[in-house]
């Protein structure tokens, strides 16, 4: 089989209807964010600053005309400080954190500016505790507008709407591996039409469902009899060759987002640099992935959060300790030798949730599931308290200890001994740039049911997009996820 690389007949008619239903999806999207950042500073206003009205403190017997012209202005100077931060900039909305971040950092210079006009216009000077009030509010409504946005958005991606449709140019190694997880994230709007490569046969399907629609010179006349709305280059040398062949290519593209992934996909998950040496610009990769503010904060509060927990659940500990010990001989805590953080090694300590002669109880088939998955289902080492321990993920709580001593943290990647750090391969590098956690996206996404890939994919998300409201986004996840039981054994 061959491509026709000849350029085929385009319905202008279907390419024109394509570009309305994207135009008015941004529109809806446009006018759902701000009706939902409306009500936010409405809430904000009126749950914080309302009594203050009542009581005349923000103004001195104004006209209700005047006090409600107070209210809309402020409302819409909220509103503009959000479109100047890119919180109505579609690269910014619907995925990730740093839309959460963006929102904070609105909420609070709003409340700065109102604090600043109140001291240039009495009538809306805030007093006492009205600009925490404020502020409180606002962030608060803010984010779980935010949070409201995307569920609707992820419910209309059901049915069809708010779909981008992209093609992949290199089906290599990190281009599968971004198209598997761009298809199986349901939520990120993303249909695979399909892949572009020189080199594999014309009948290749490199996922599921995307086949191999032709070569990279192809890349034109695909974007536009399939209507692509988004191109990701897996390899930069076959997108170069397509350039240097077809010039017309980047005015095609200038209606679709172009987008590339870095080379060395595992490598730069640890975050780059740049320096001069000799007046040579050169790229140094960081040692560590979280640093400057945001390992201090981070450091500051792990610390702080397992602190206070540890005196609030040691009842709960001595519990424990006595139900092991009088369920099973041994001690009631042991040692897991593990590597963390730029490879240190350390002691995890656990509850201990196993018979002491464990080992001697697997058959030859369990010590091979073992050694492949790490885990074994029907494991028979486990005590009949150790069962409900680790349903819950209880054995685990004594690590707090190792988060107060600095050597994990309440969130990252999951912790790992020599021998499983080696089942990583290429990605053993970026694994140990960032302290093993406690919890993380493969605690809240599956735990023990997920594949050693599956979790390198959920560490590495975590690892390259890391900020602390990723962290909080996965804690509060962490509660829900402890209480099913679901994928703990």
């Amino acid at each position: 089989m061959r491509w026709d690389s000849r350029a085929t007949s385009i319905d202008v008619n279907e390419i024109a209807n394509r570009r309305h239903v994207k135009a008015r999806e941004r529109r809806v999207l446009l006018a759902l964010l701000v009706a939902l950042d409306t009500a936010a500073a409405l809430c904000a206003f009126f749950f914080a600053l309302w009594p203050a009205f009542v009581n005349s403190t923000l103004h001195t017997n104004l006209h209700p005309l005047a006090d409600s012209l107070i209210v809309v202005g402020t409302v819409v100077s909220l509103i503009l400080l959000r479109l100047i931060l890119g919180l109505y900039n579609p690269a910014n909305v619907l995925a990730g954190s740093n839309e959460y971040e963006r929102s904070f950092l609105a909420s609070s210079l709003g409340t700065l500016g109102i604090v600043f006009a109140g001291g240039l216009y009495k009538p809306i000077t805030l007093e006492g505790n009205e600009p925490l009030l404020f502020w409180a509010w606002l962030t608060f409504a803010s984010i779980i507008g935010r949070f409201l946005a995307r569920r609707i958005v992820y419910v209309m991606r059901k049915r069809g709407s708010f779909v981008e449709r992209v093609l992949i140019v290199g089906a290599n190694s990190e281009g599968i591996a971004i198209a598997t997880q761009m298809a199986q994230a349901k939520s990120a709007g993303a249909h695979i039409v399909g892949f572009l490569d020189d080199a594999l046969p014309a009948e290749a399907e490199p996922i599921k469902g995307s086949p191999l629609l032709g070569r990279s010179m192809d890349l034109r006349r695909i974007v536009e009899t399939e209507r692509i709305d988004s191109v990701v280059i897996a390899d930069p040398a076959q997108f170069k060759e397509c350039l240097a062949a077809d010039r017309d290519t980047m005015r095609i593209l200038n209606d679709t987002e172009l987008q590339m992934t870095p080379g060395m996909f595992e490598v730069f998950t640890t975050g780059m640099r740049i320096r001069e040496d000799g007046f040579v610009p050169l790229i140094a990769l960081n040692k560590a992935r979280i640093s400057g503010i945001h390992r201090l904060f981070k450091s500051s509060m792990d610390r702080l959060c397992s602190a206070i927990l540890l005196l609030l659940l040691f009842p709960l500990f001595l519990i424990l300790m006595i139900l092991i010990k009088i369920g099973s001989k041994g001690p009631a805590m042991y040692r897991r030798r593990v590597v963390g953080l730029a490879r240190q090694e350390f002691d995890a300590f656990k509850f201990r949730t196993m018979y002491l002669n464990g080992n001697d109880m697997l058959t030859d088939e369990q010590k091979t599931e073992l050694r492949d998955y790490g885990k074994l289902k029907e494991d028979p080492r486990i005590t009949k308290i150790g069962q409900f321990i680790r349903k819950y993920s209880l054995d685990e709580l004594p690590q707090l200890l190792n988060v107060l001593r600095g050597e994990m943290s309440l969130v990252g990647p999951r912790m790992l001994t020599y021998p499983e750090l080696e089942k990583f391969g290429e990605w053993e590098h970026s694994l140990l740039t960032v302290k093993p956690g406690m919890t993380g996206l493969w605690q809240v996404s599956g735990r023990s049911d997920l594949t050693y890939d599956d979790r390198v994919t959920l560490d590495m998300y975590y690892i390259r997009n890391y900020t602390i409201w990723l962290d909080i986004d996965i804690l509060i996840r962490t509660i829900p996820a402890m209480i099913s039981g679901r994928g703990a054994y």
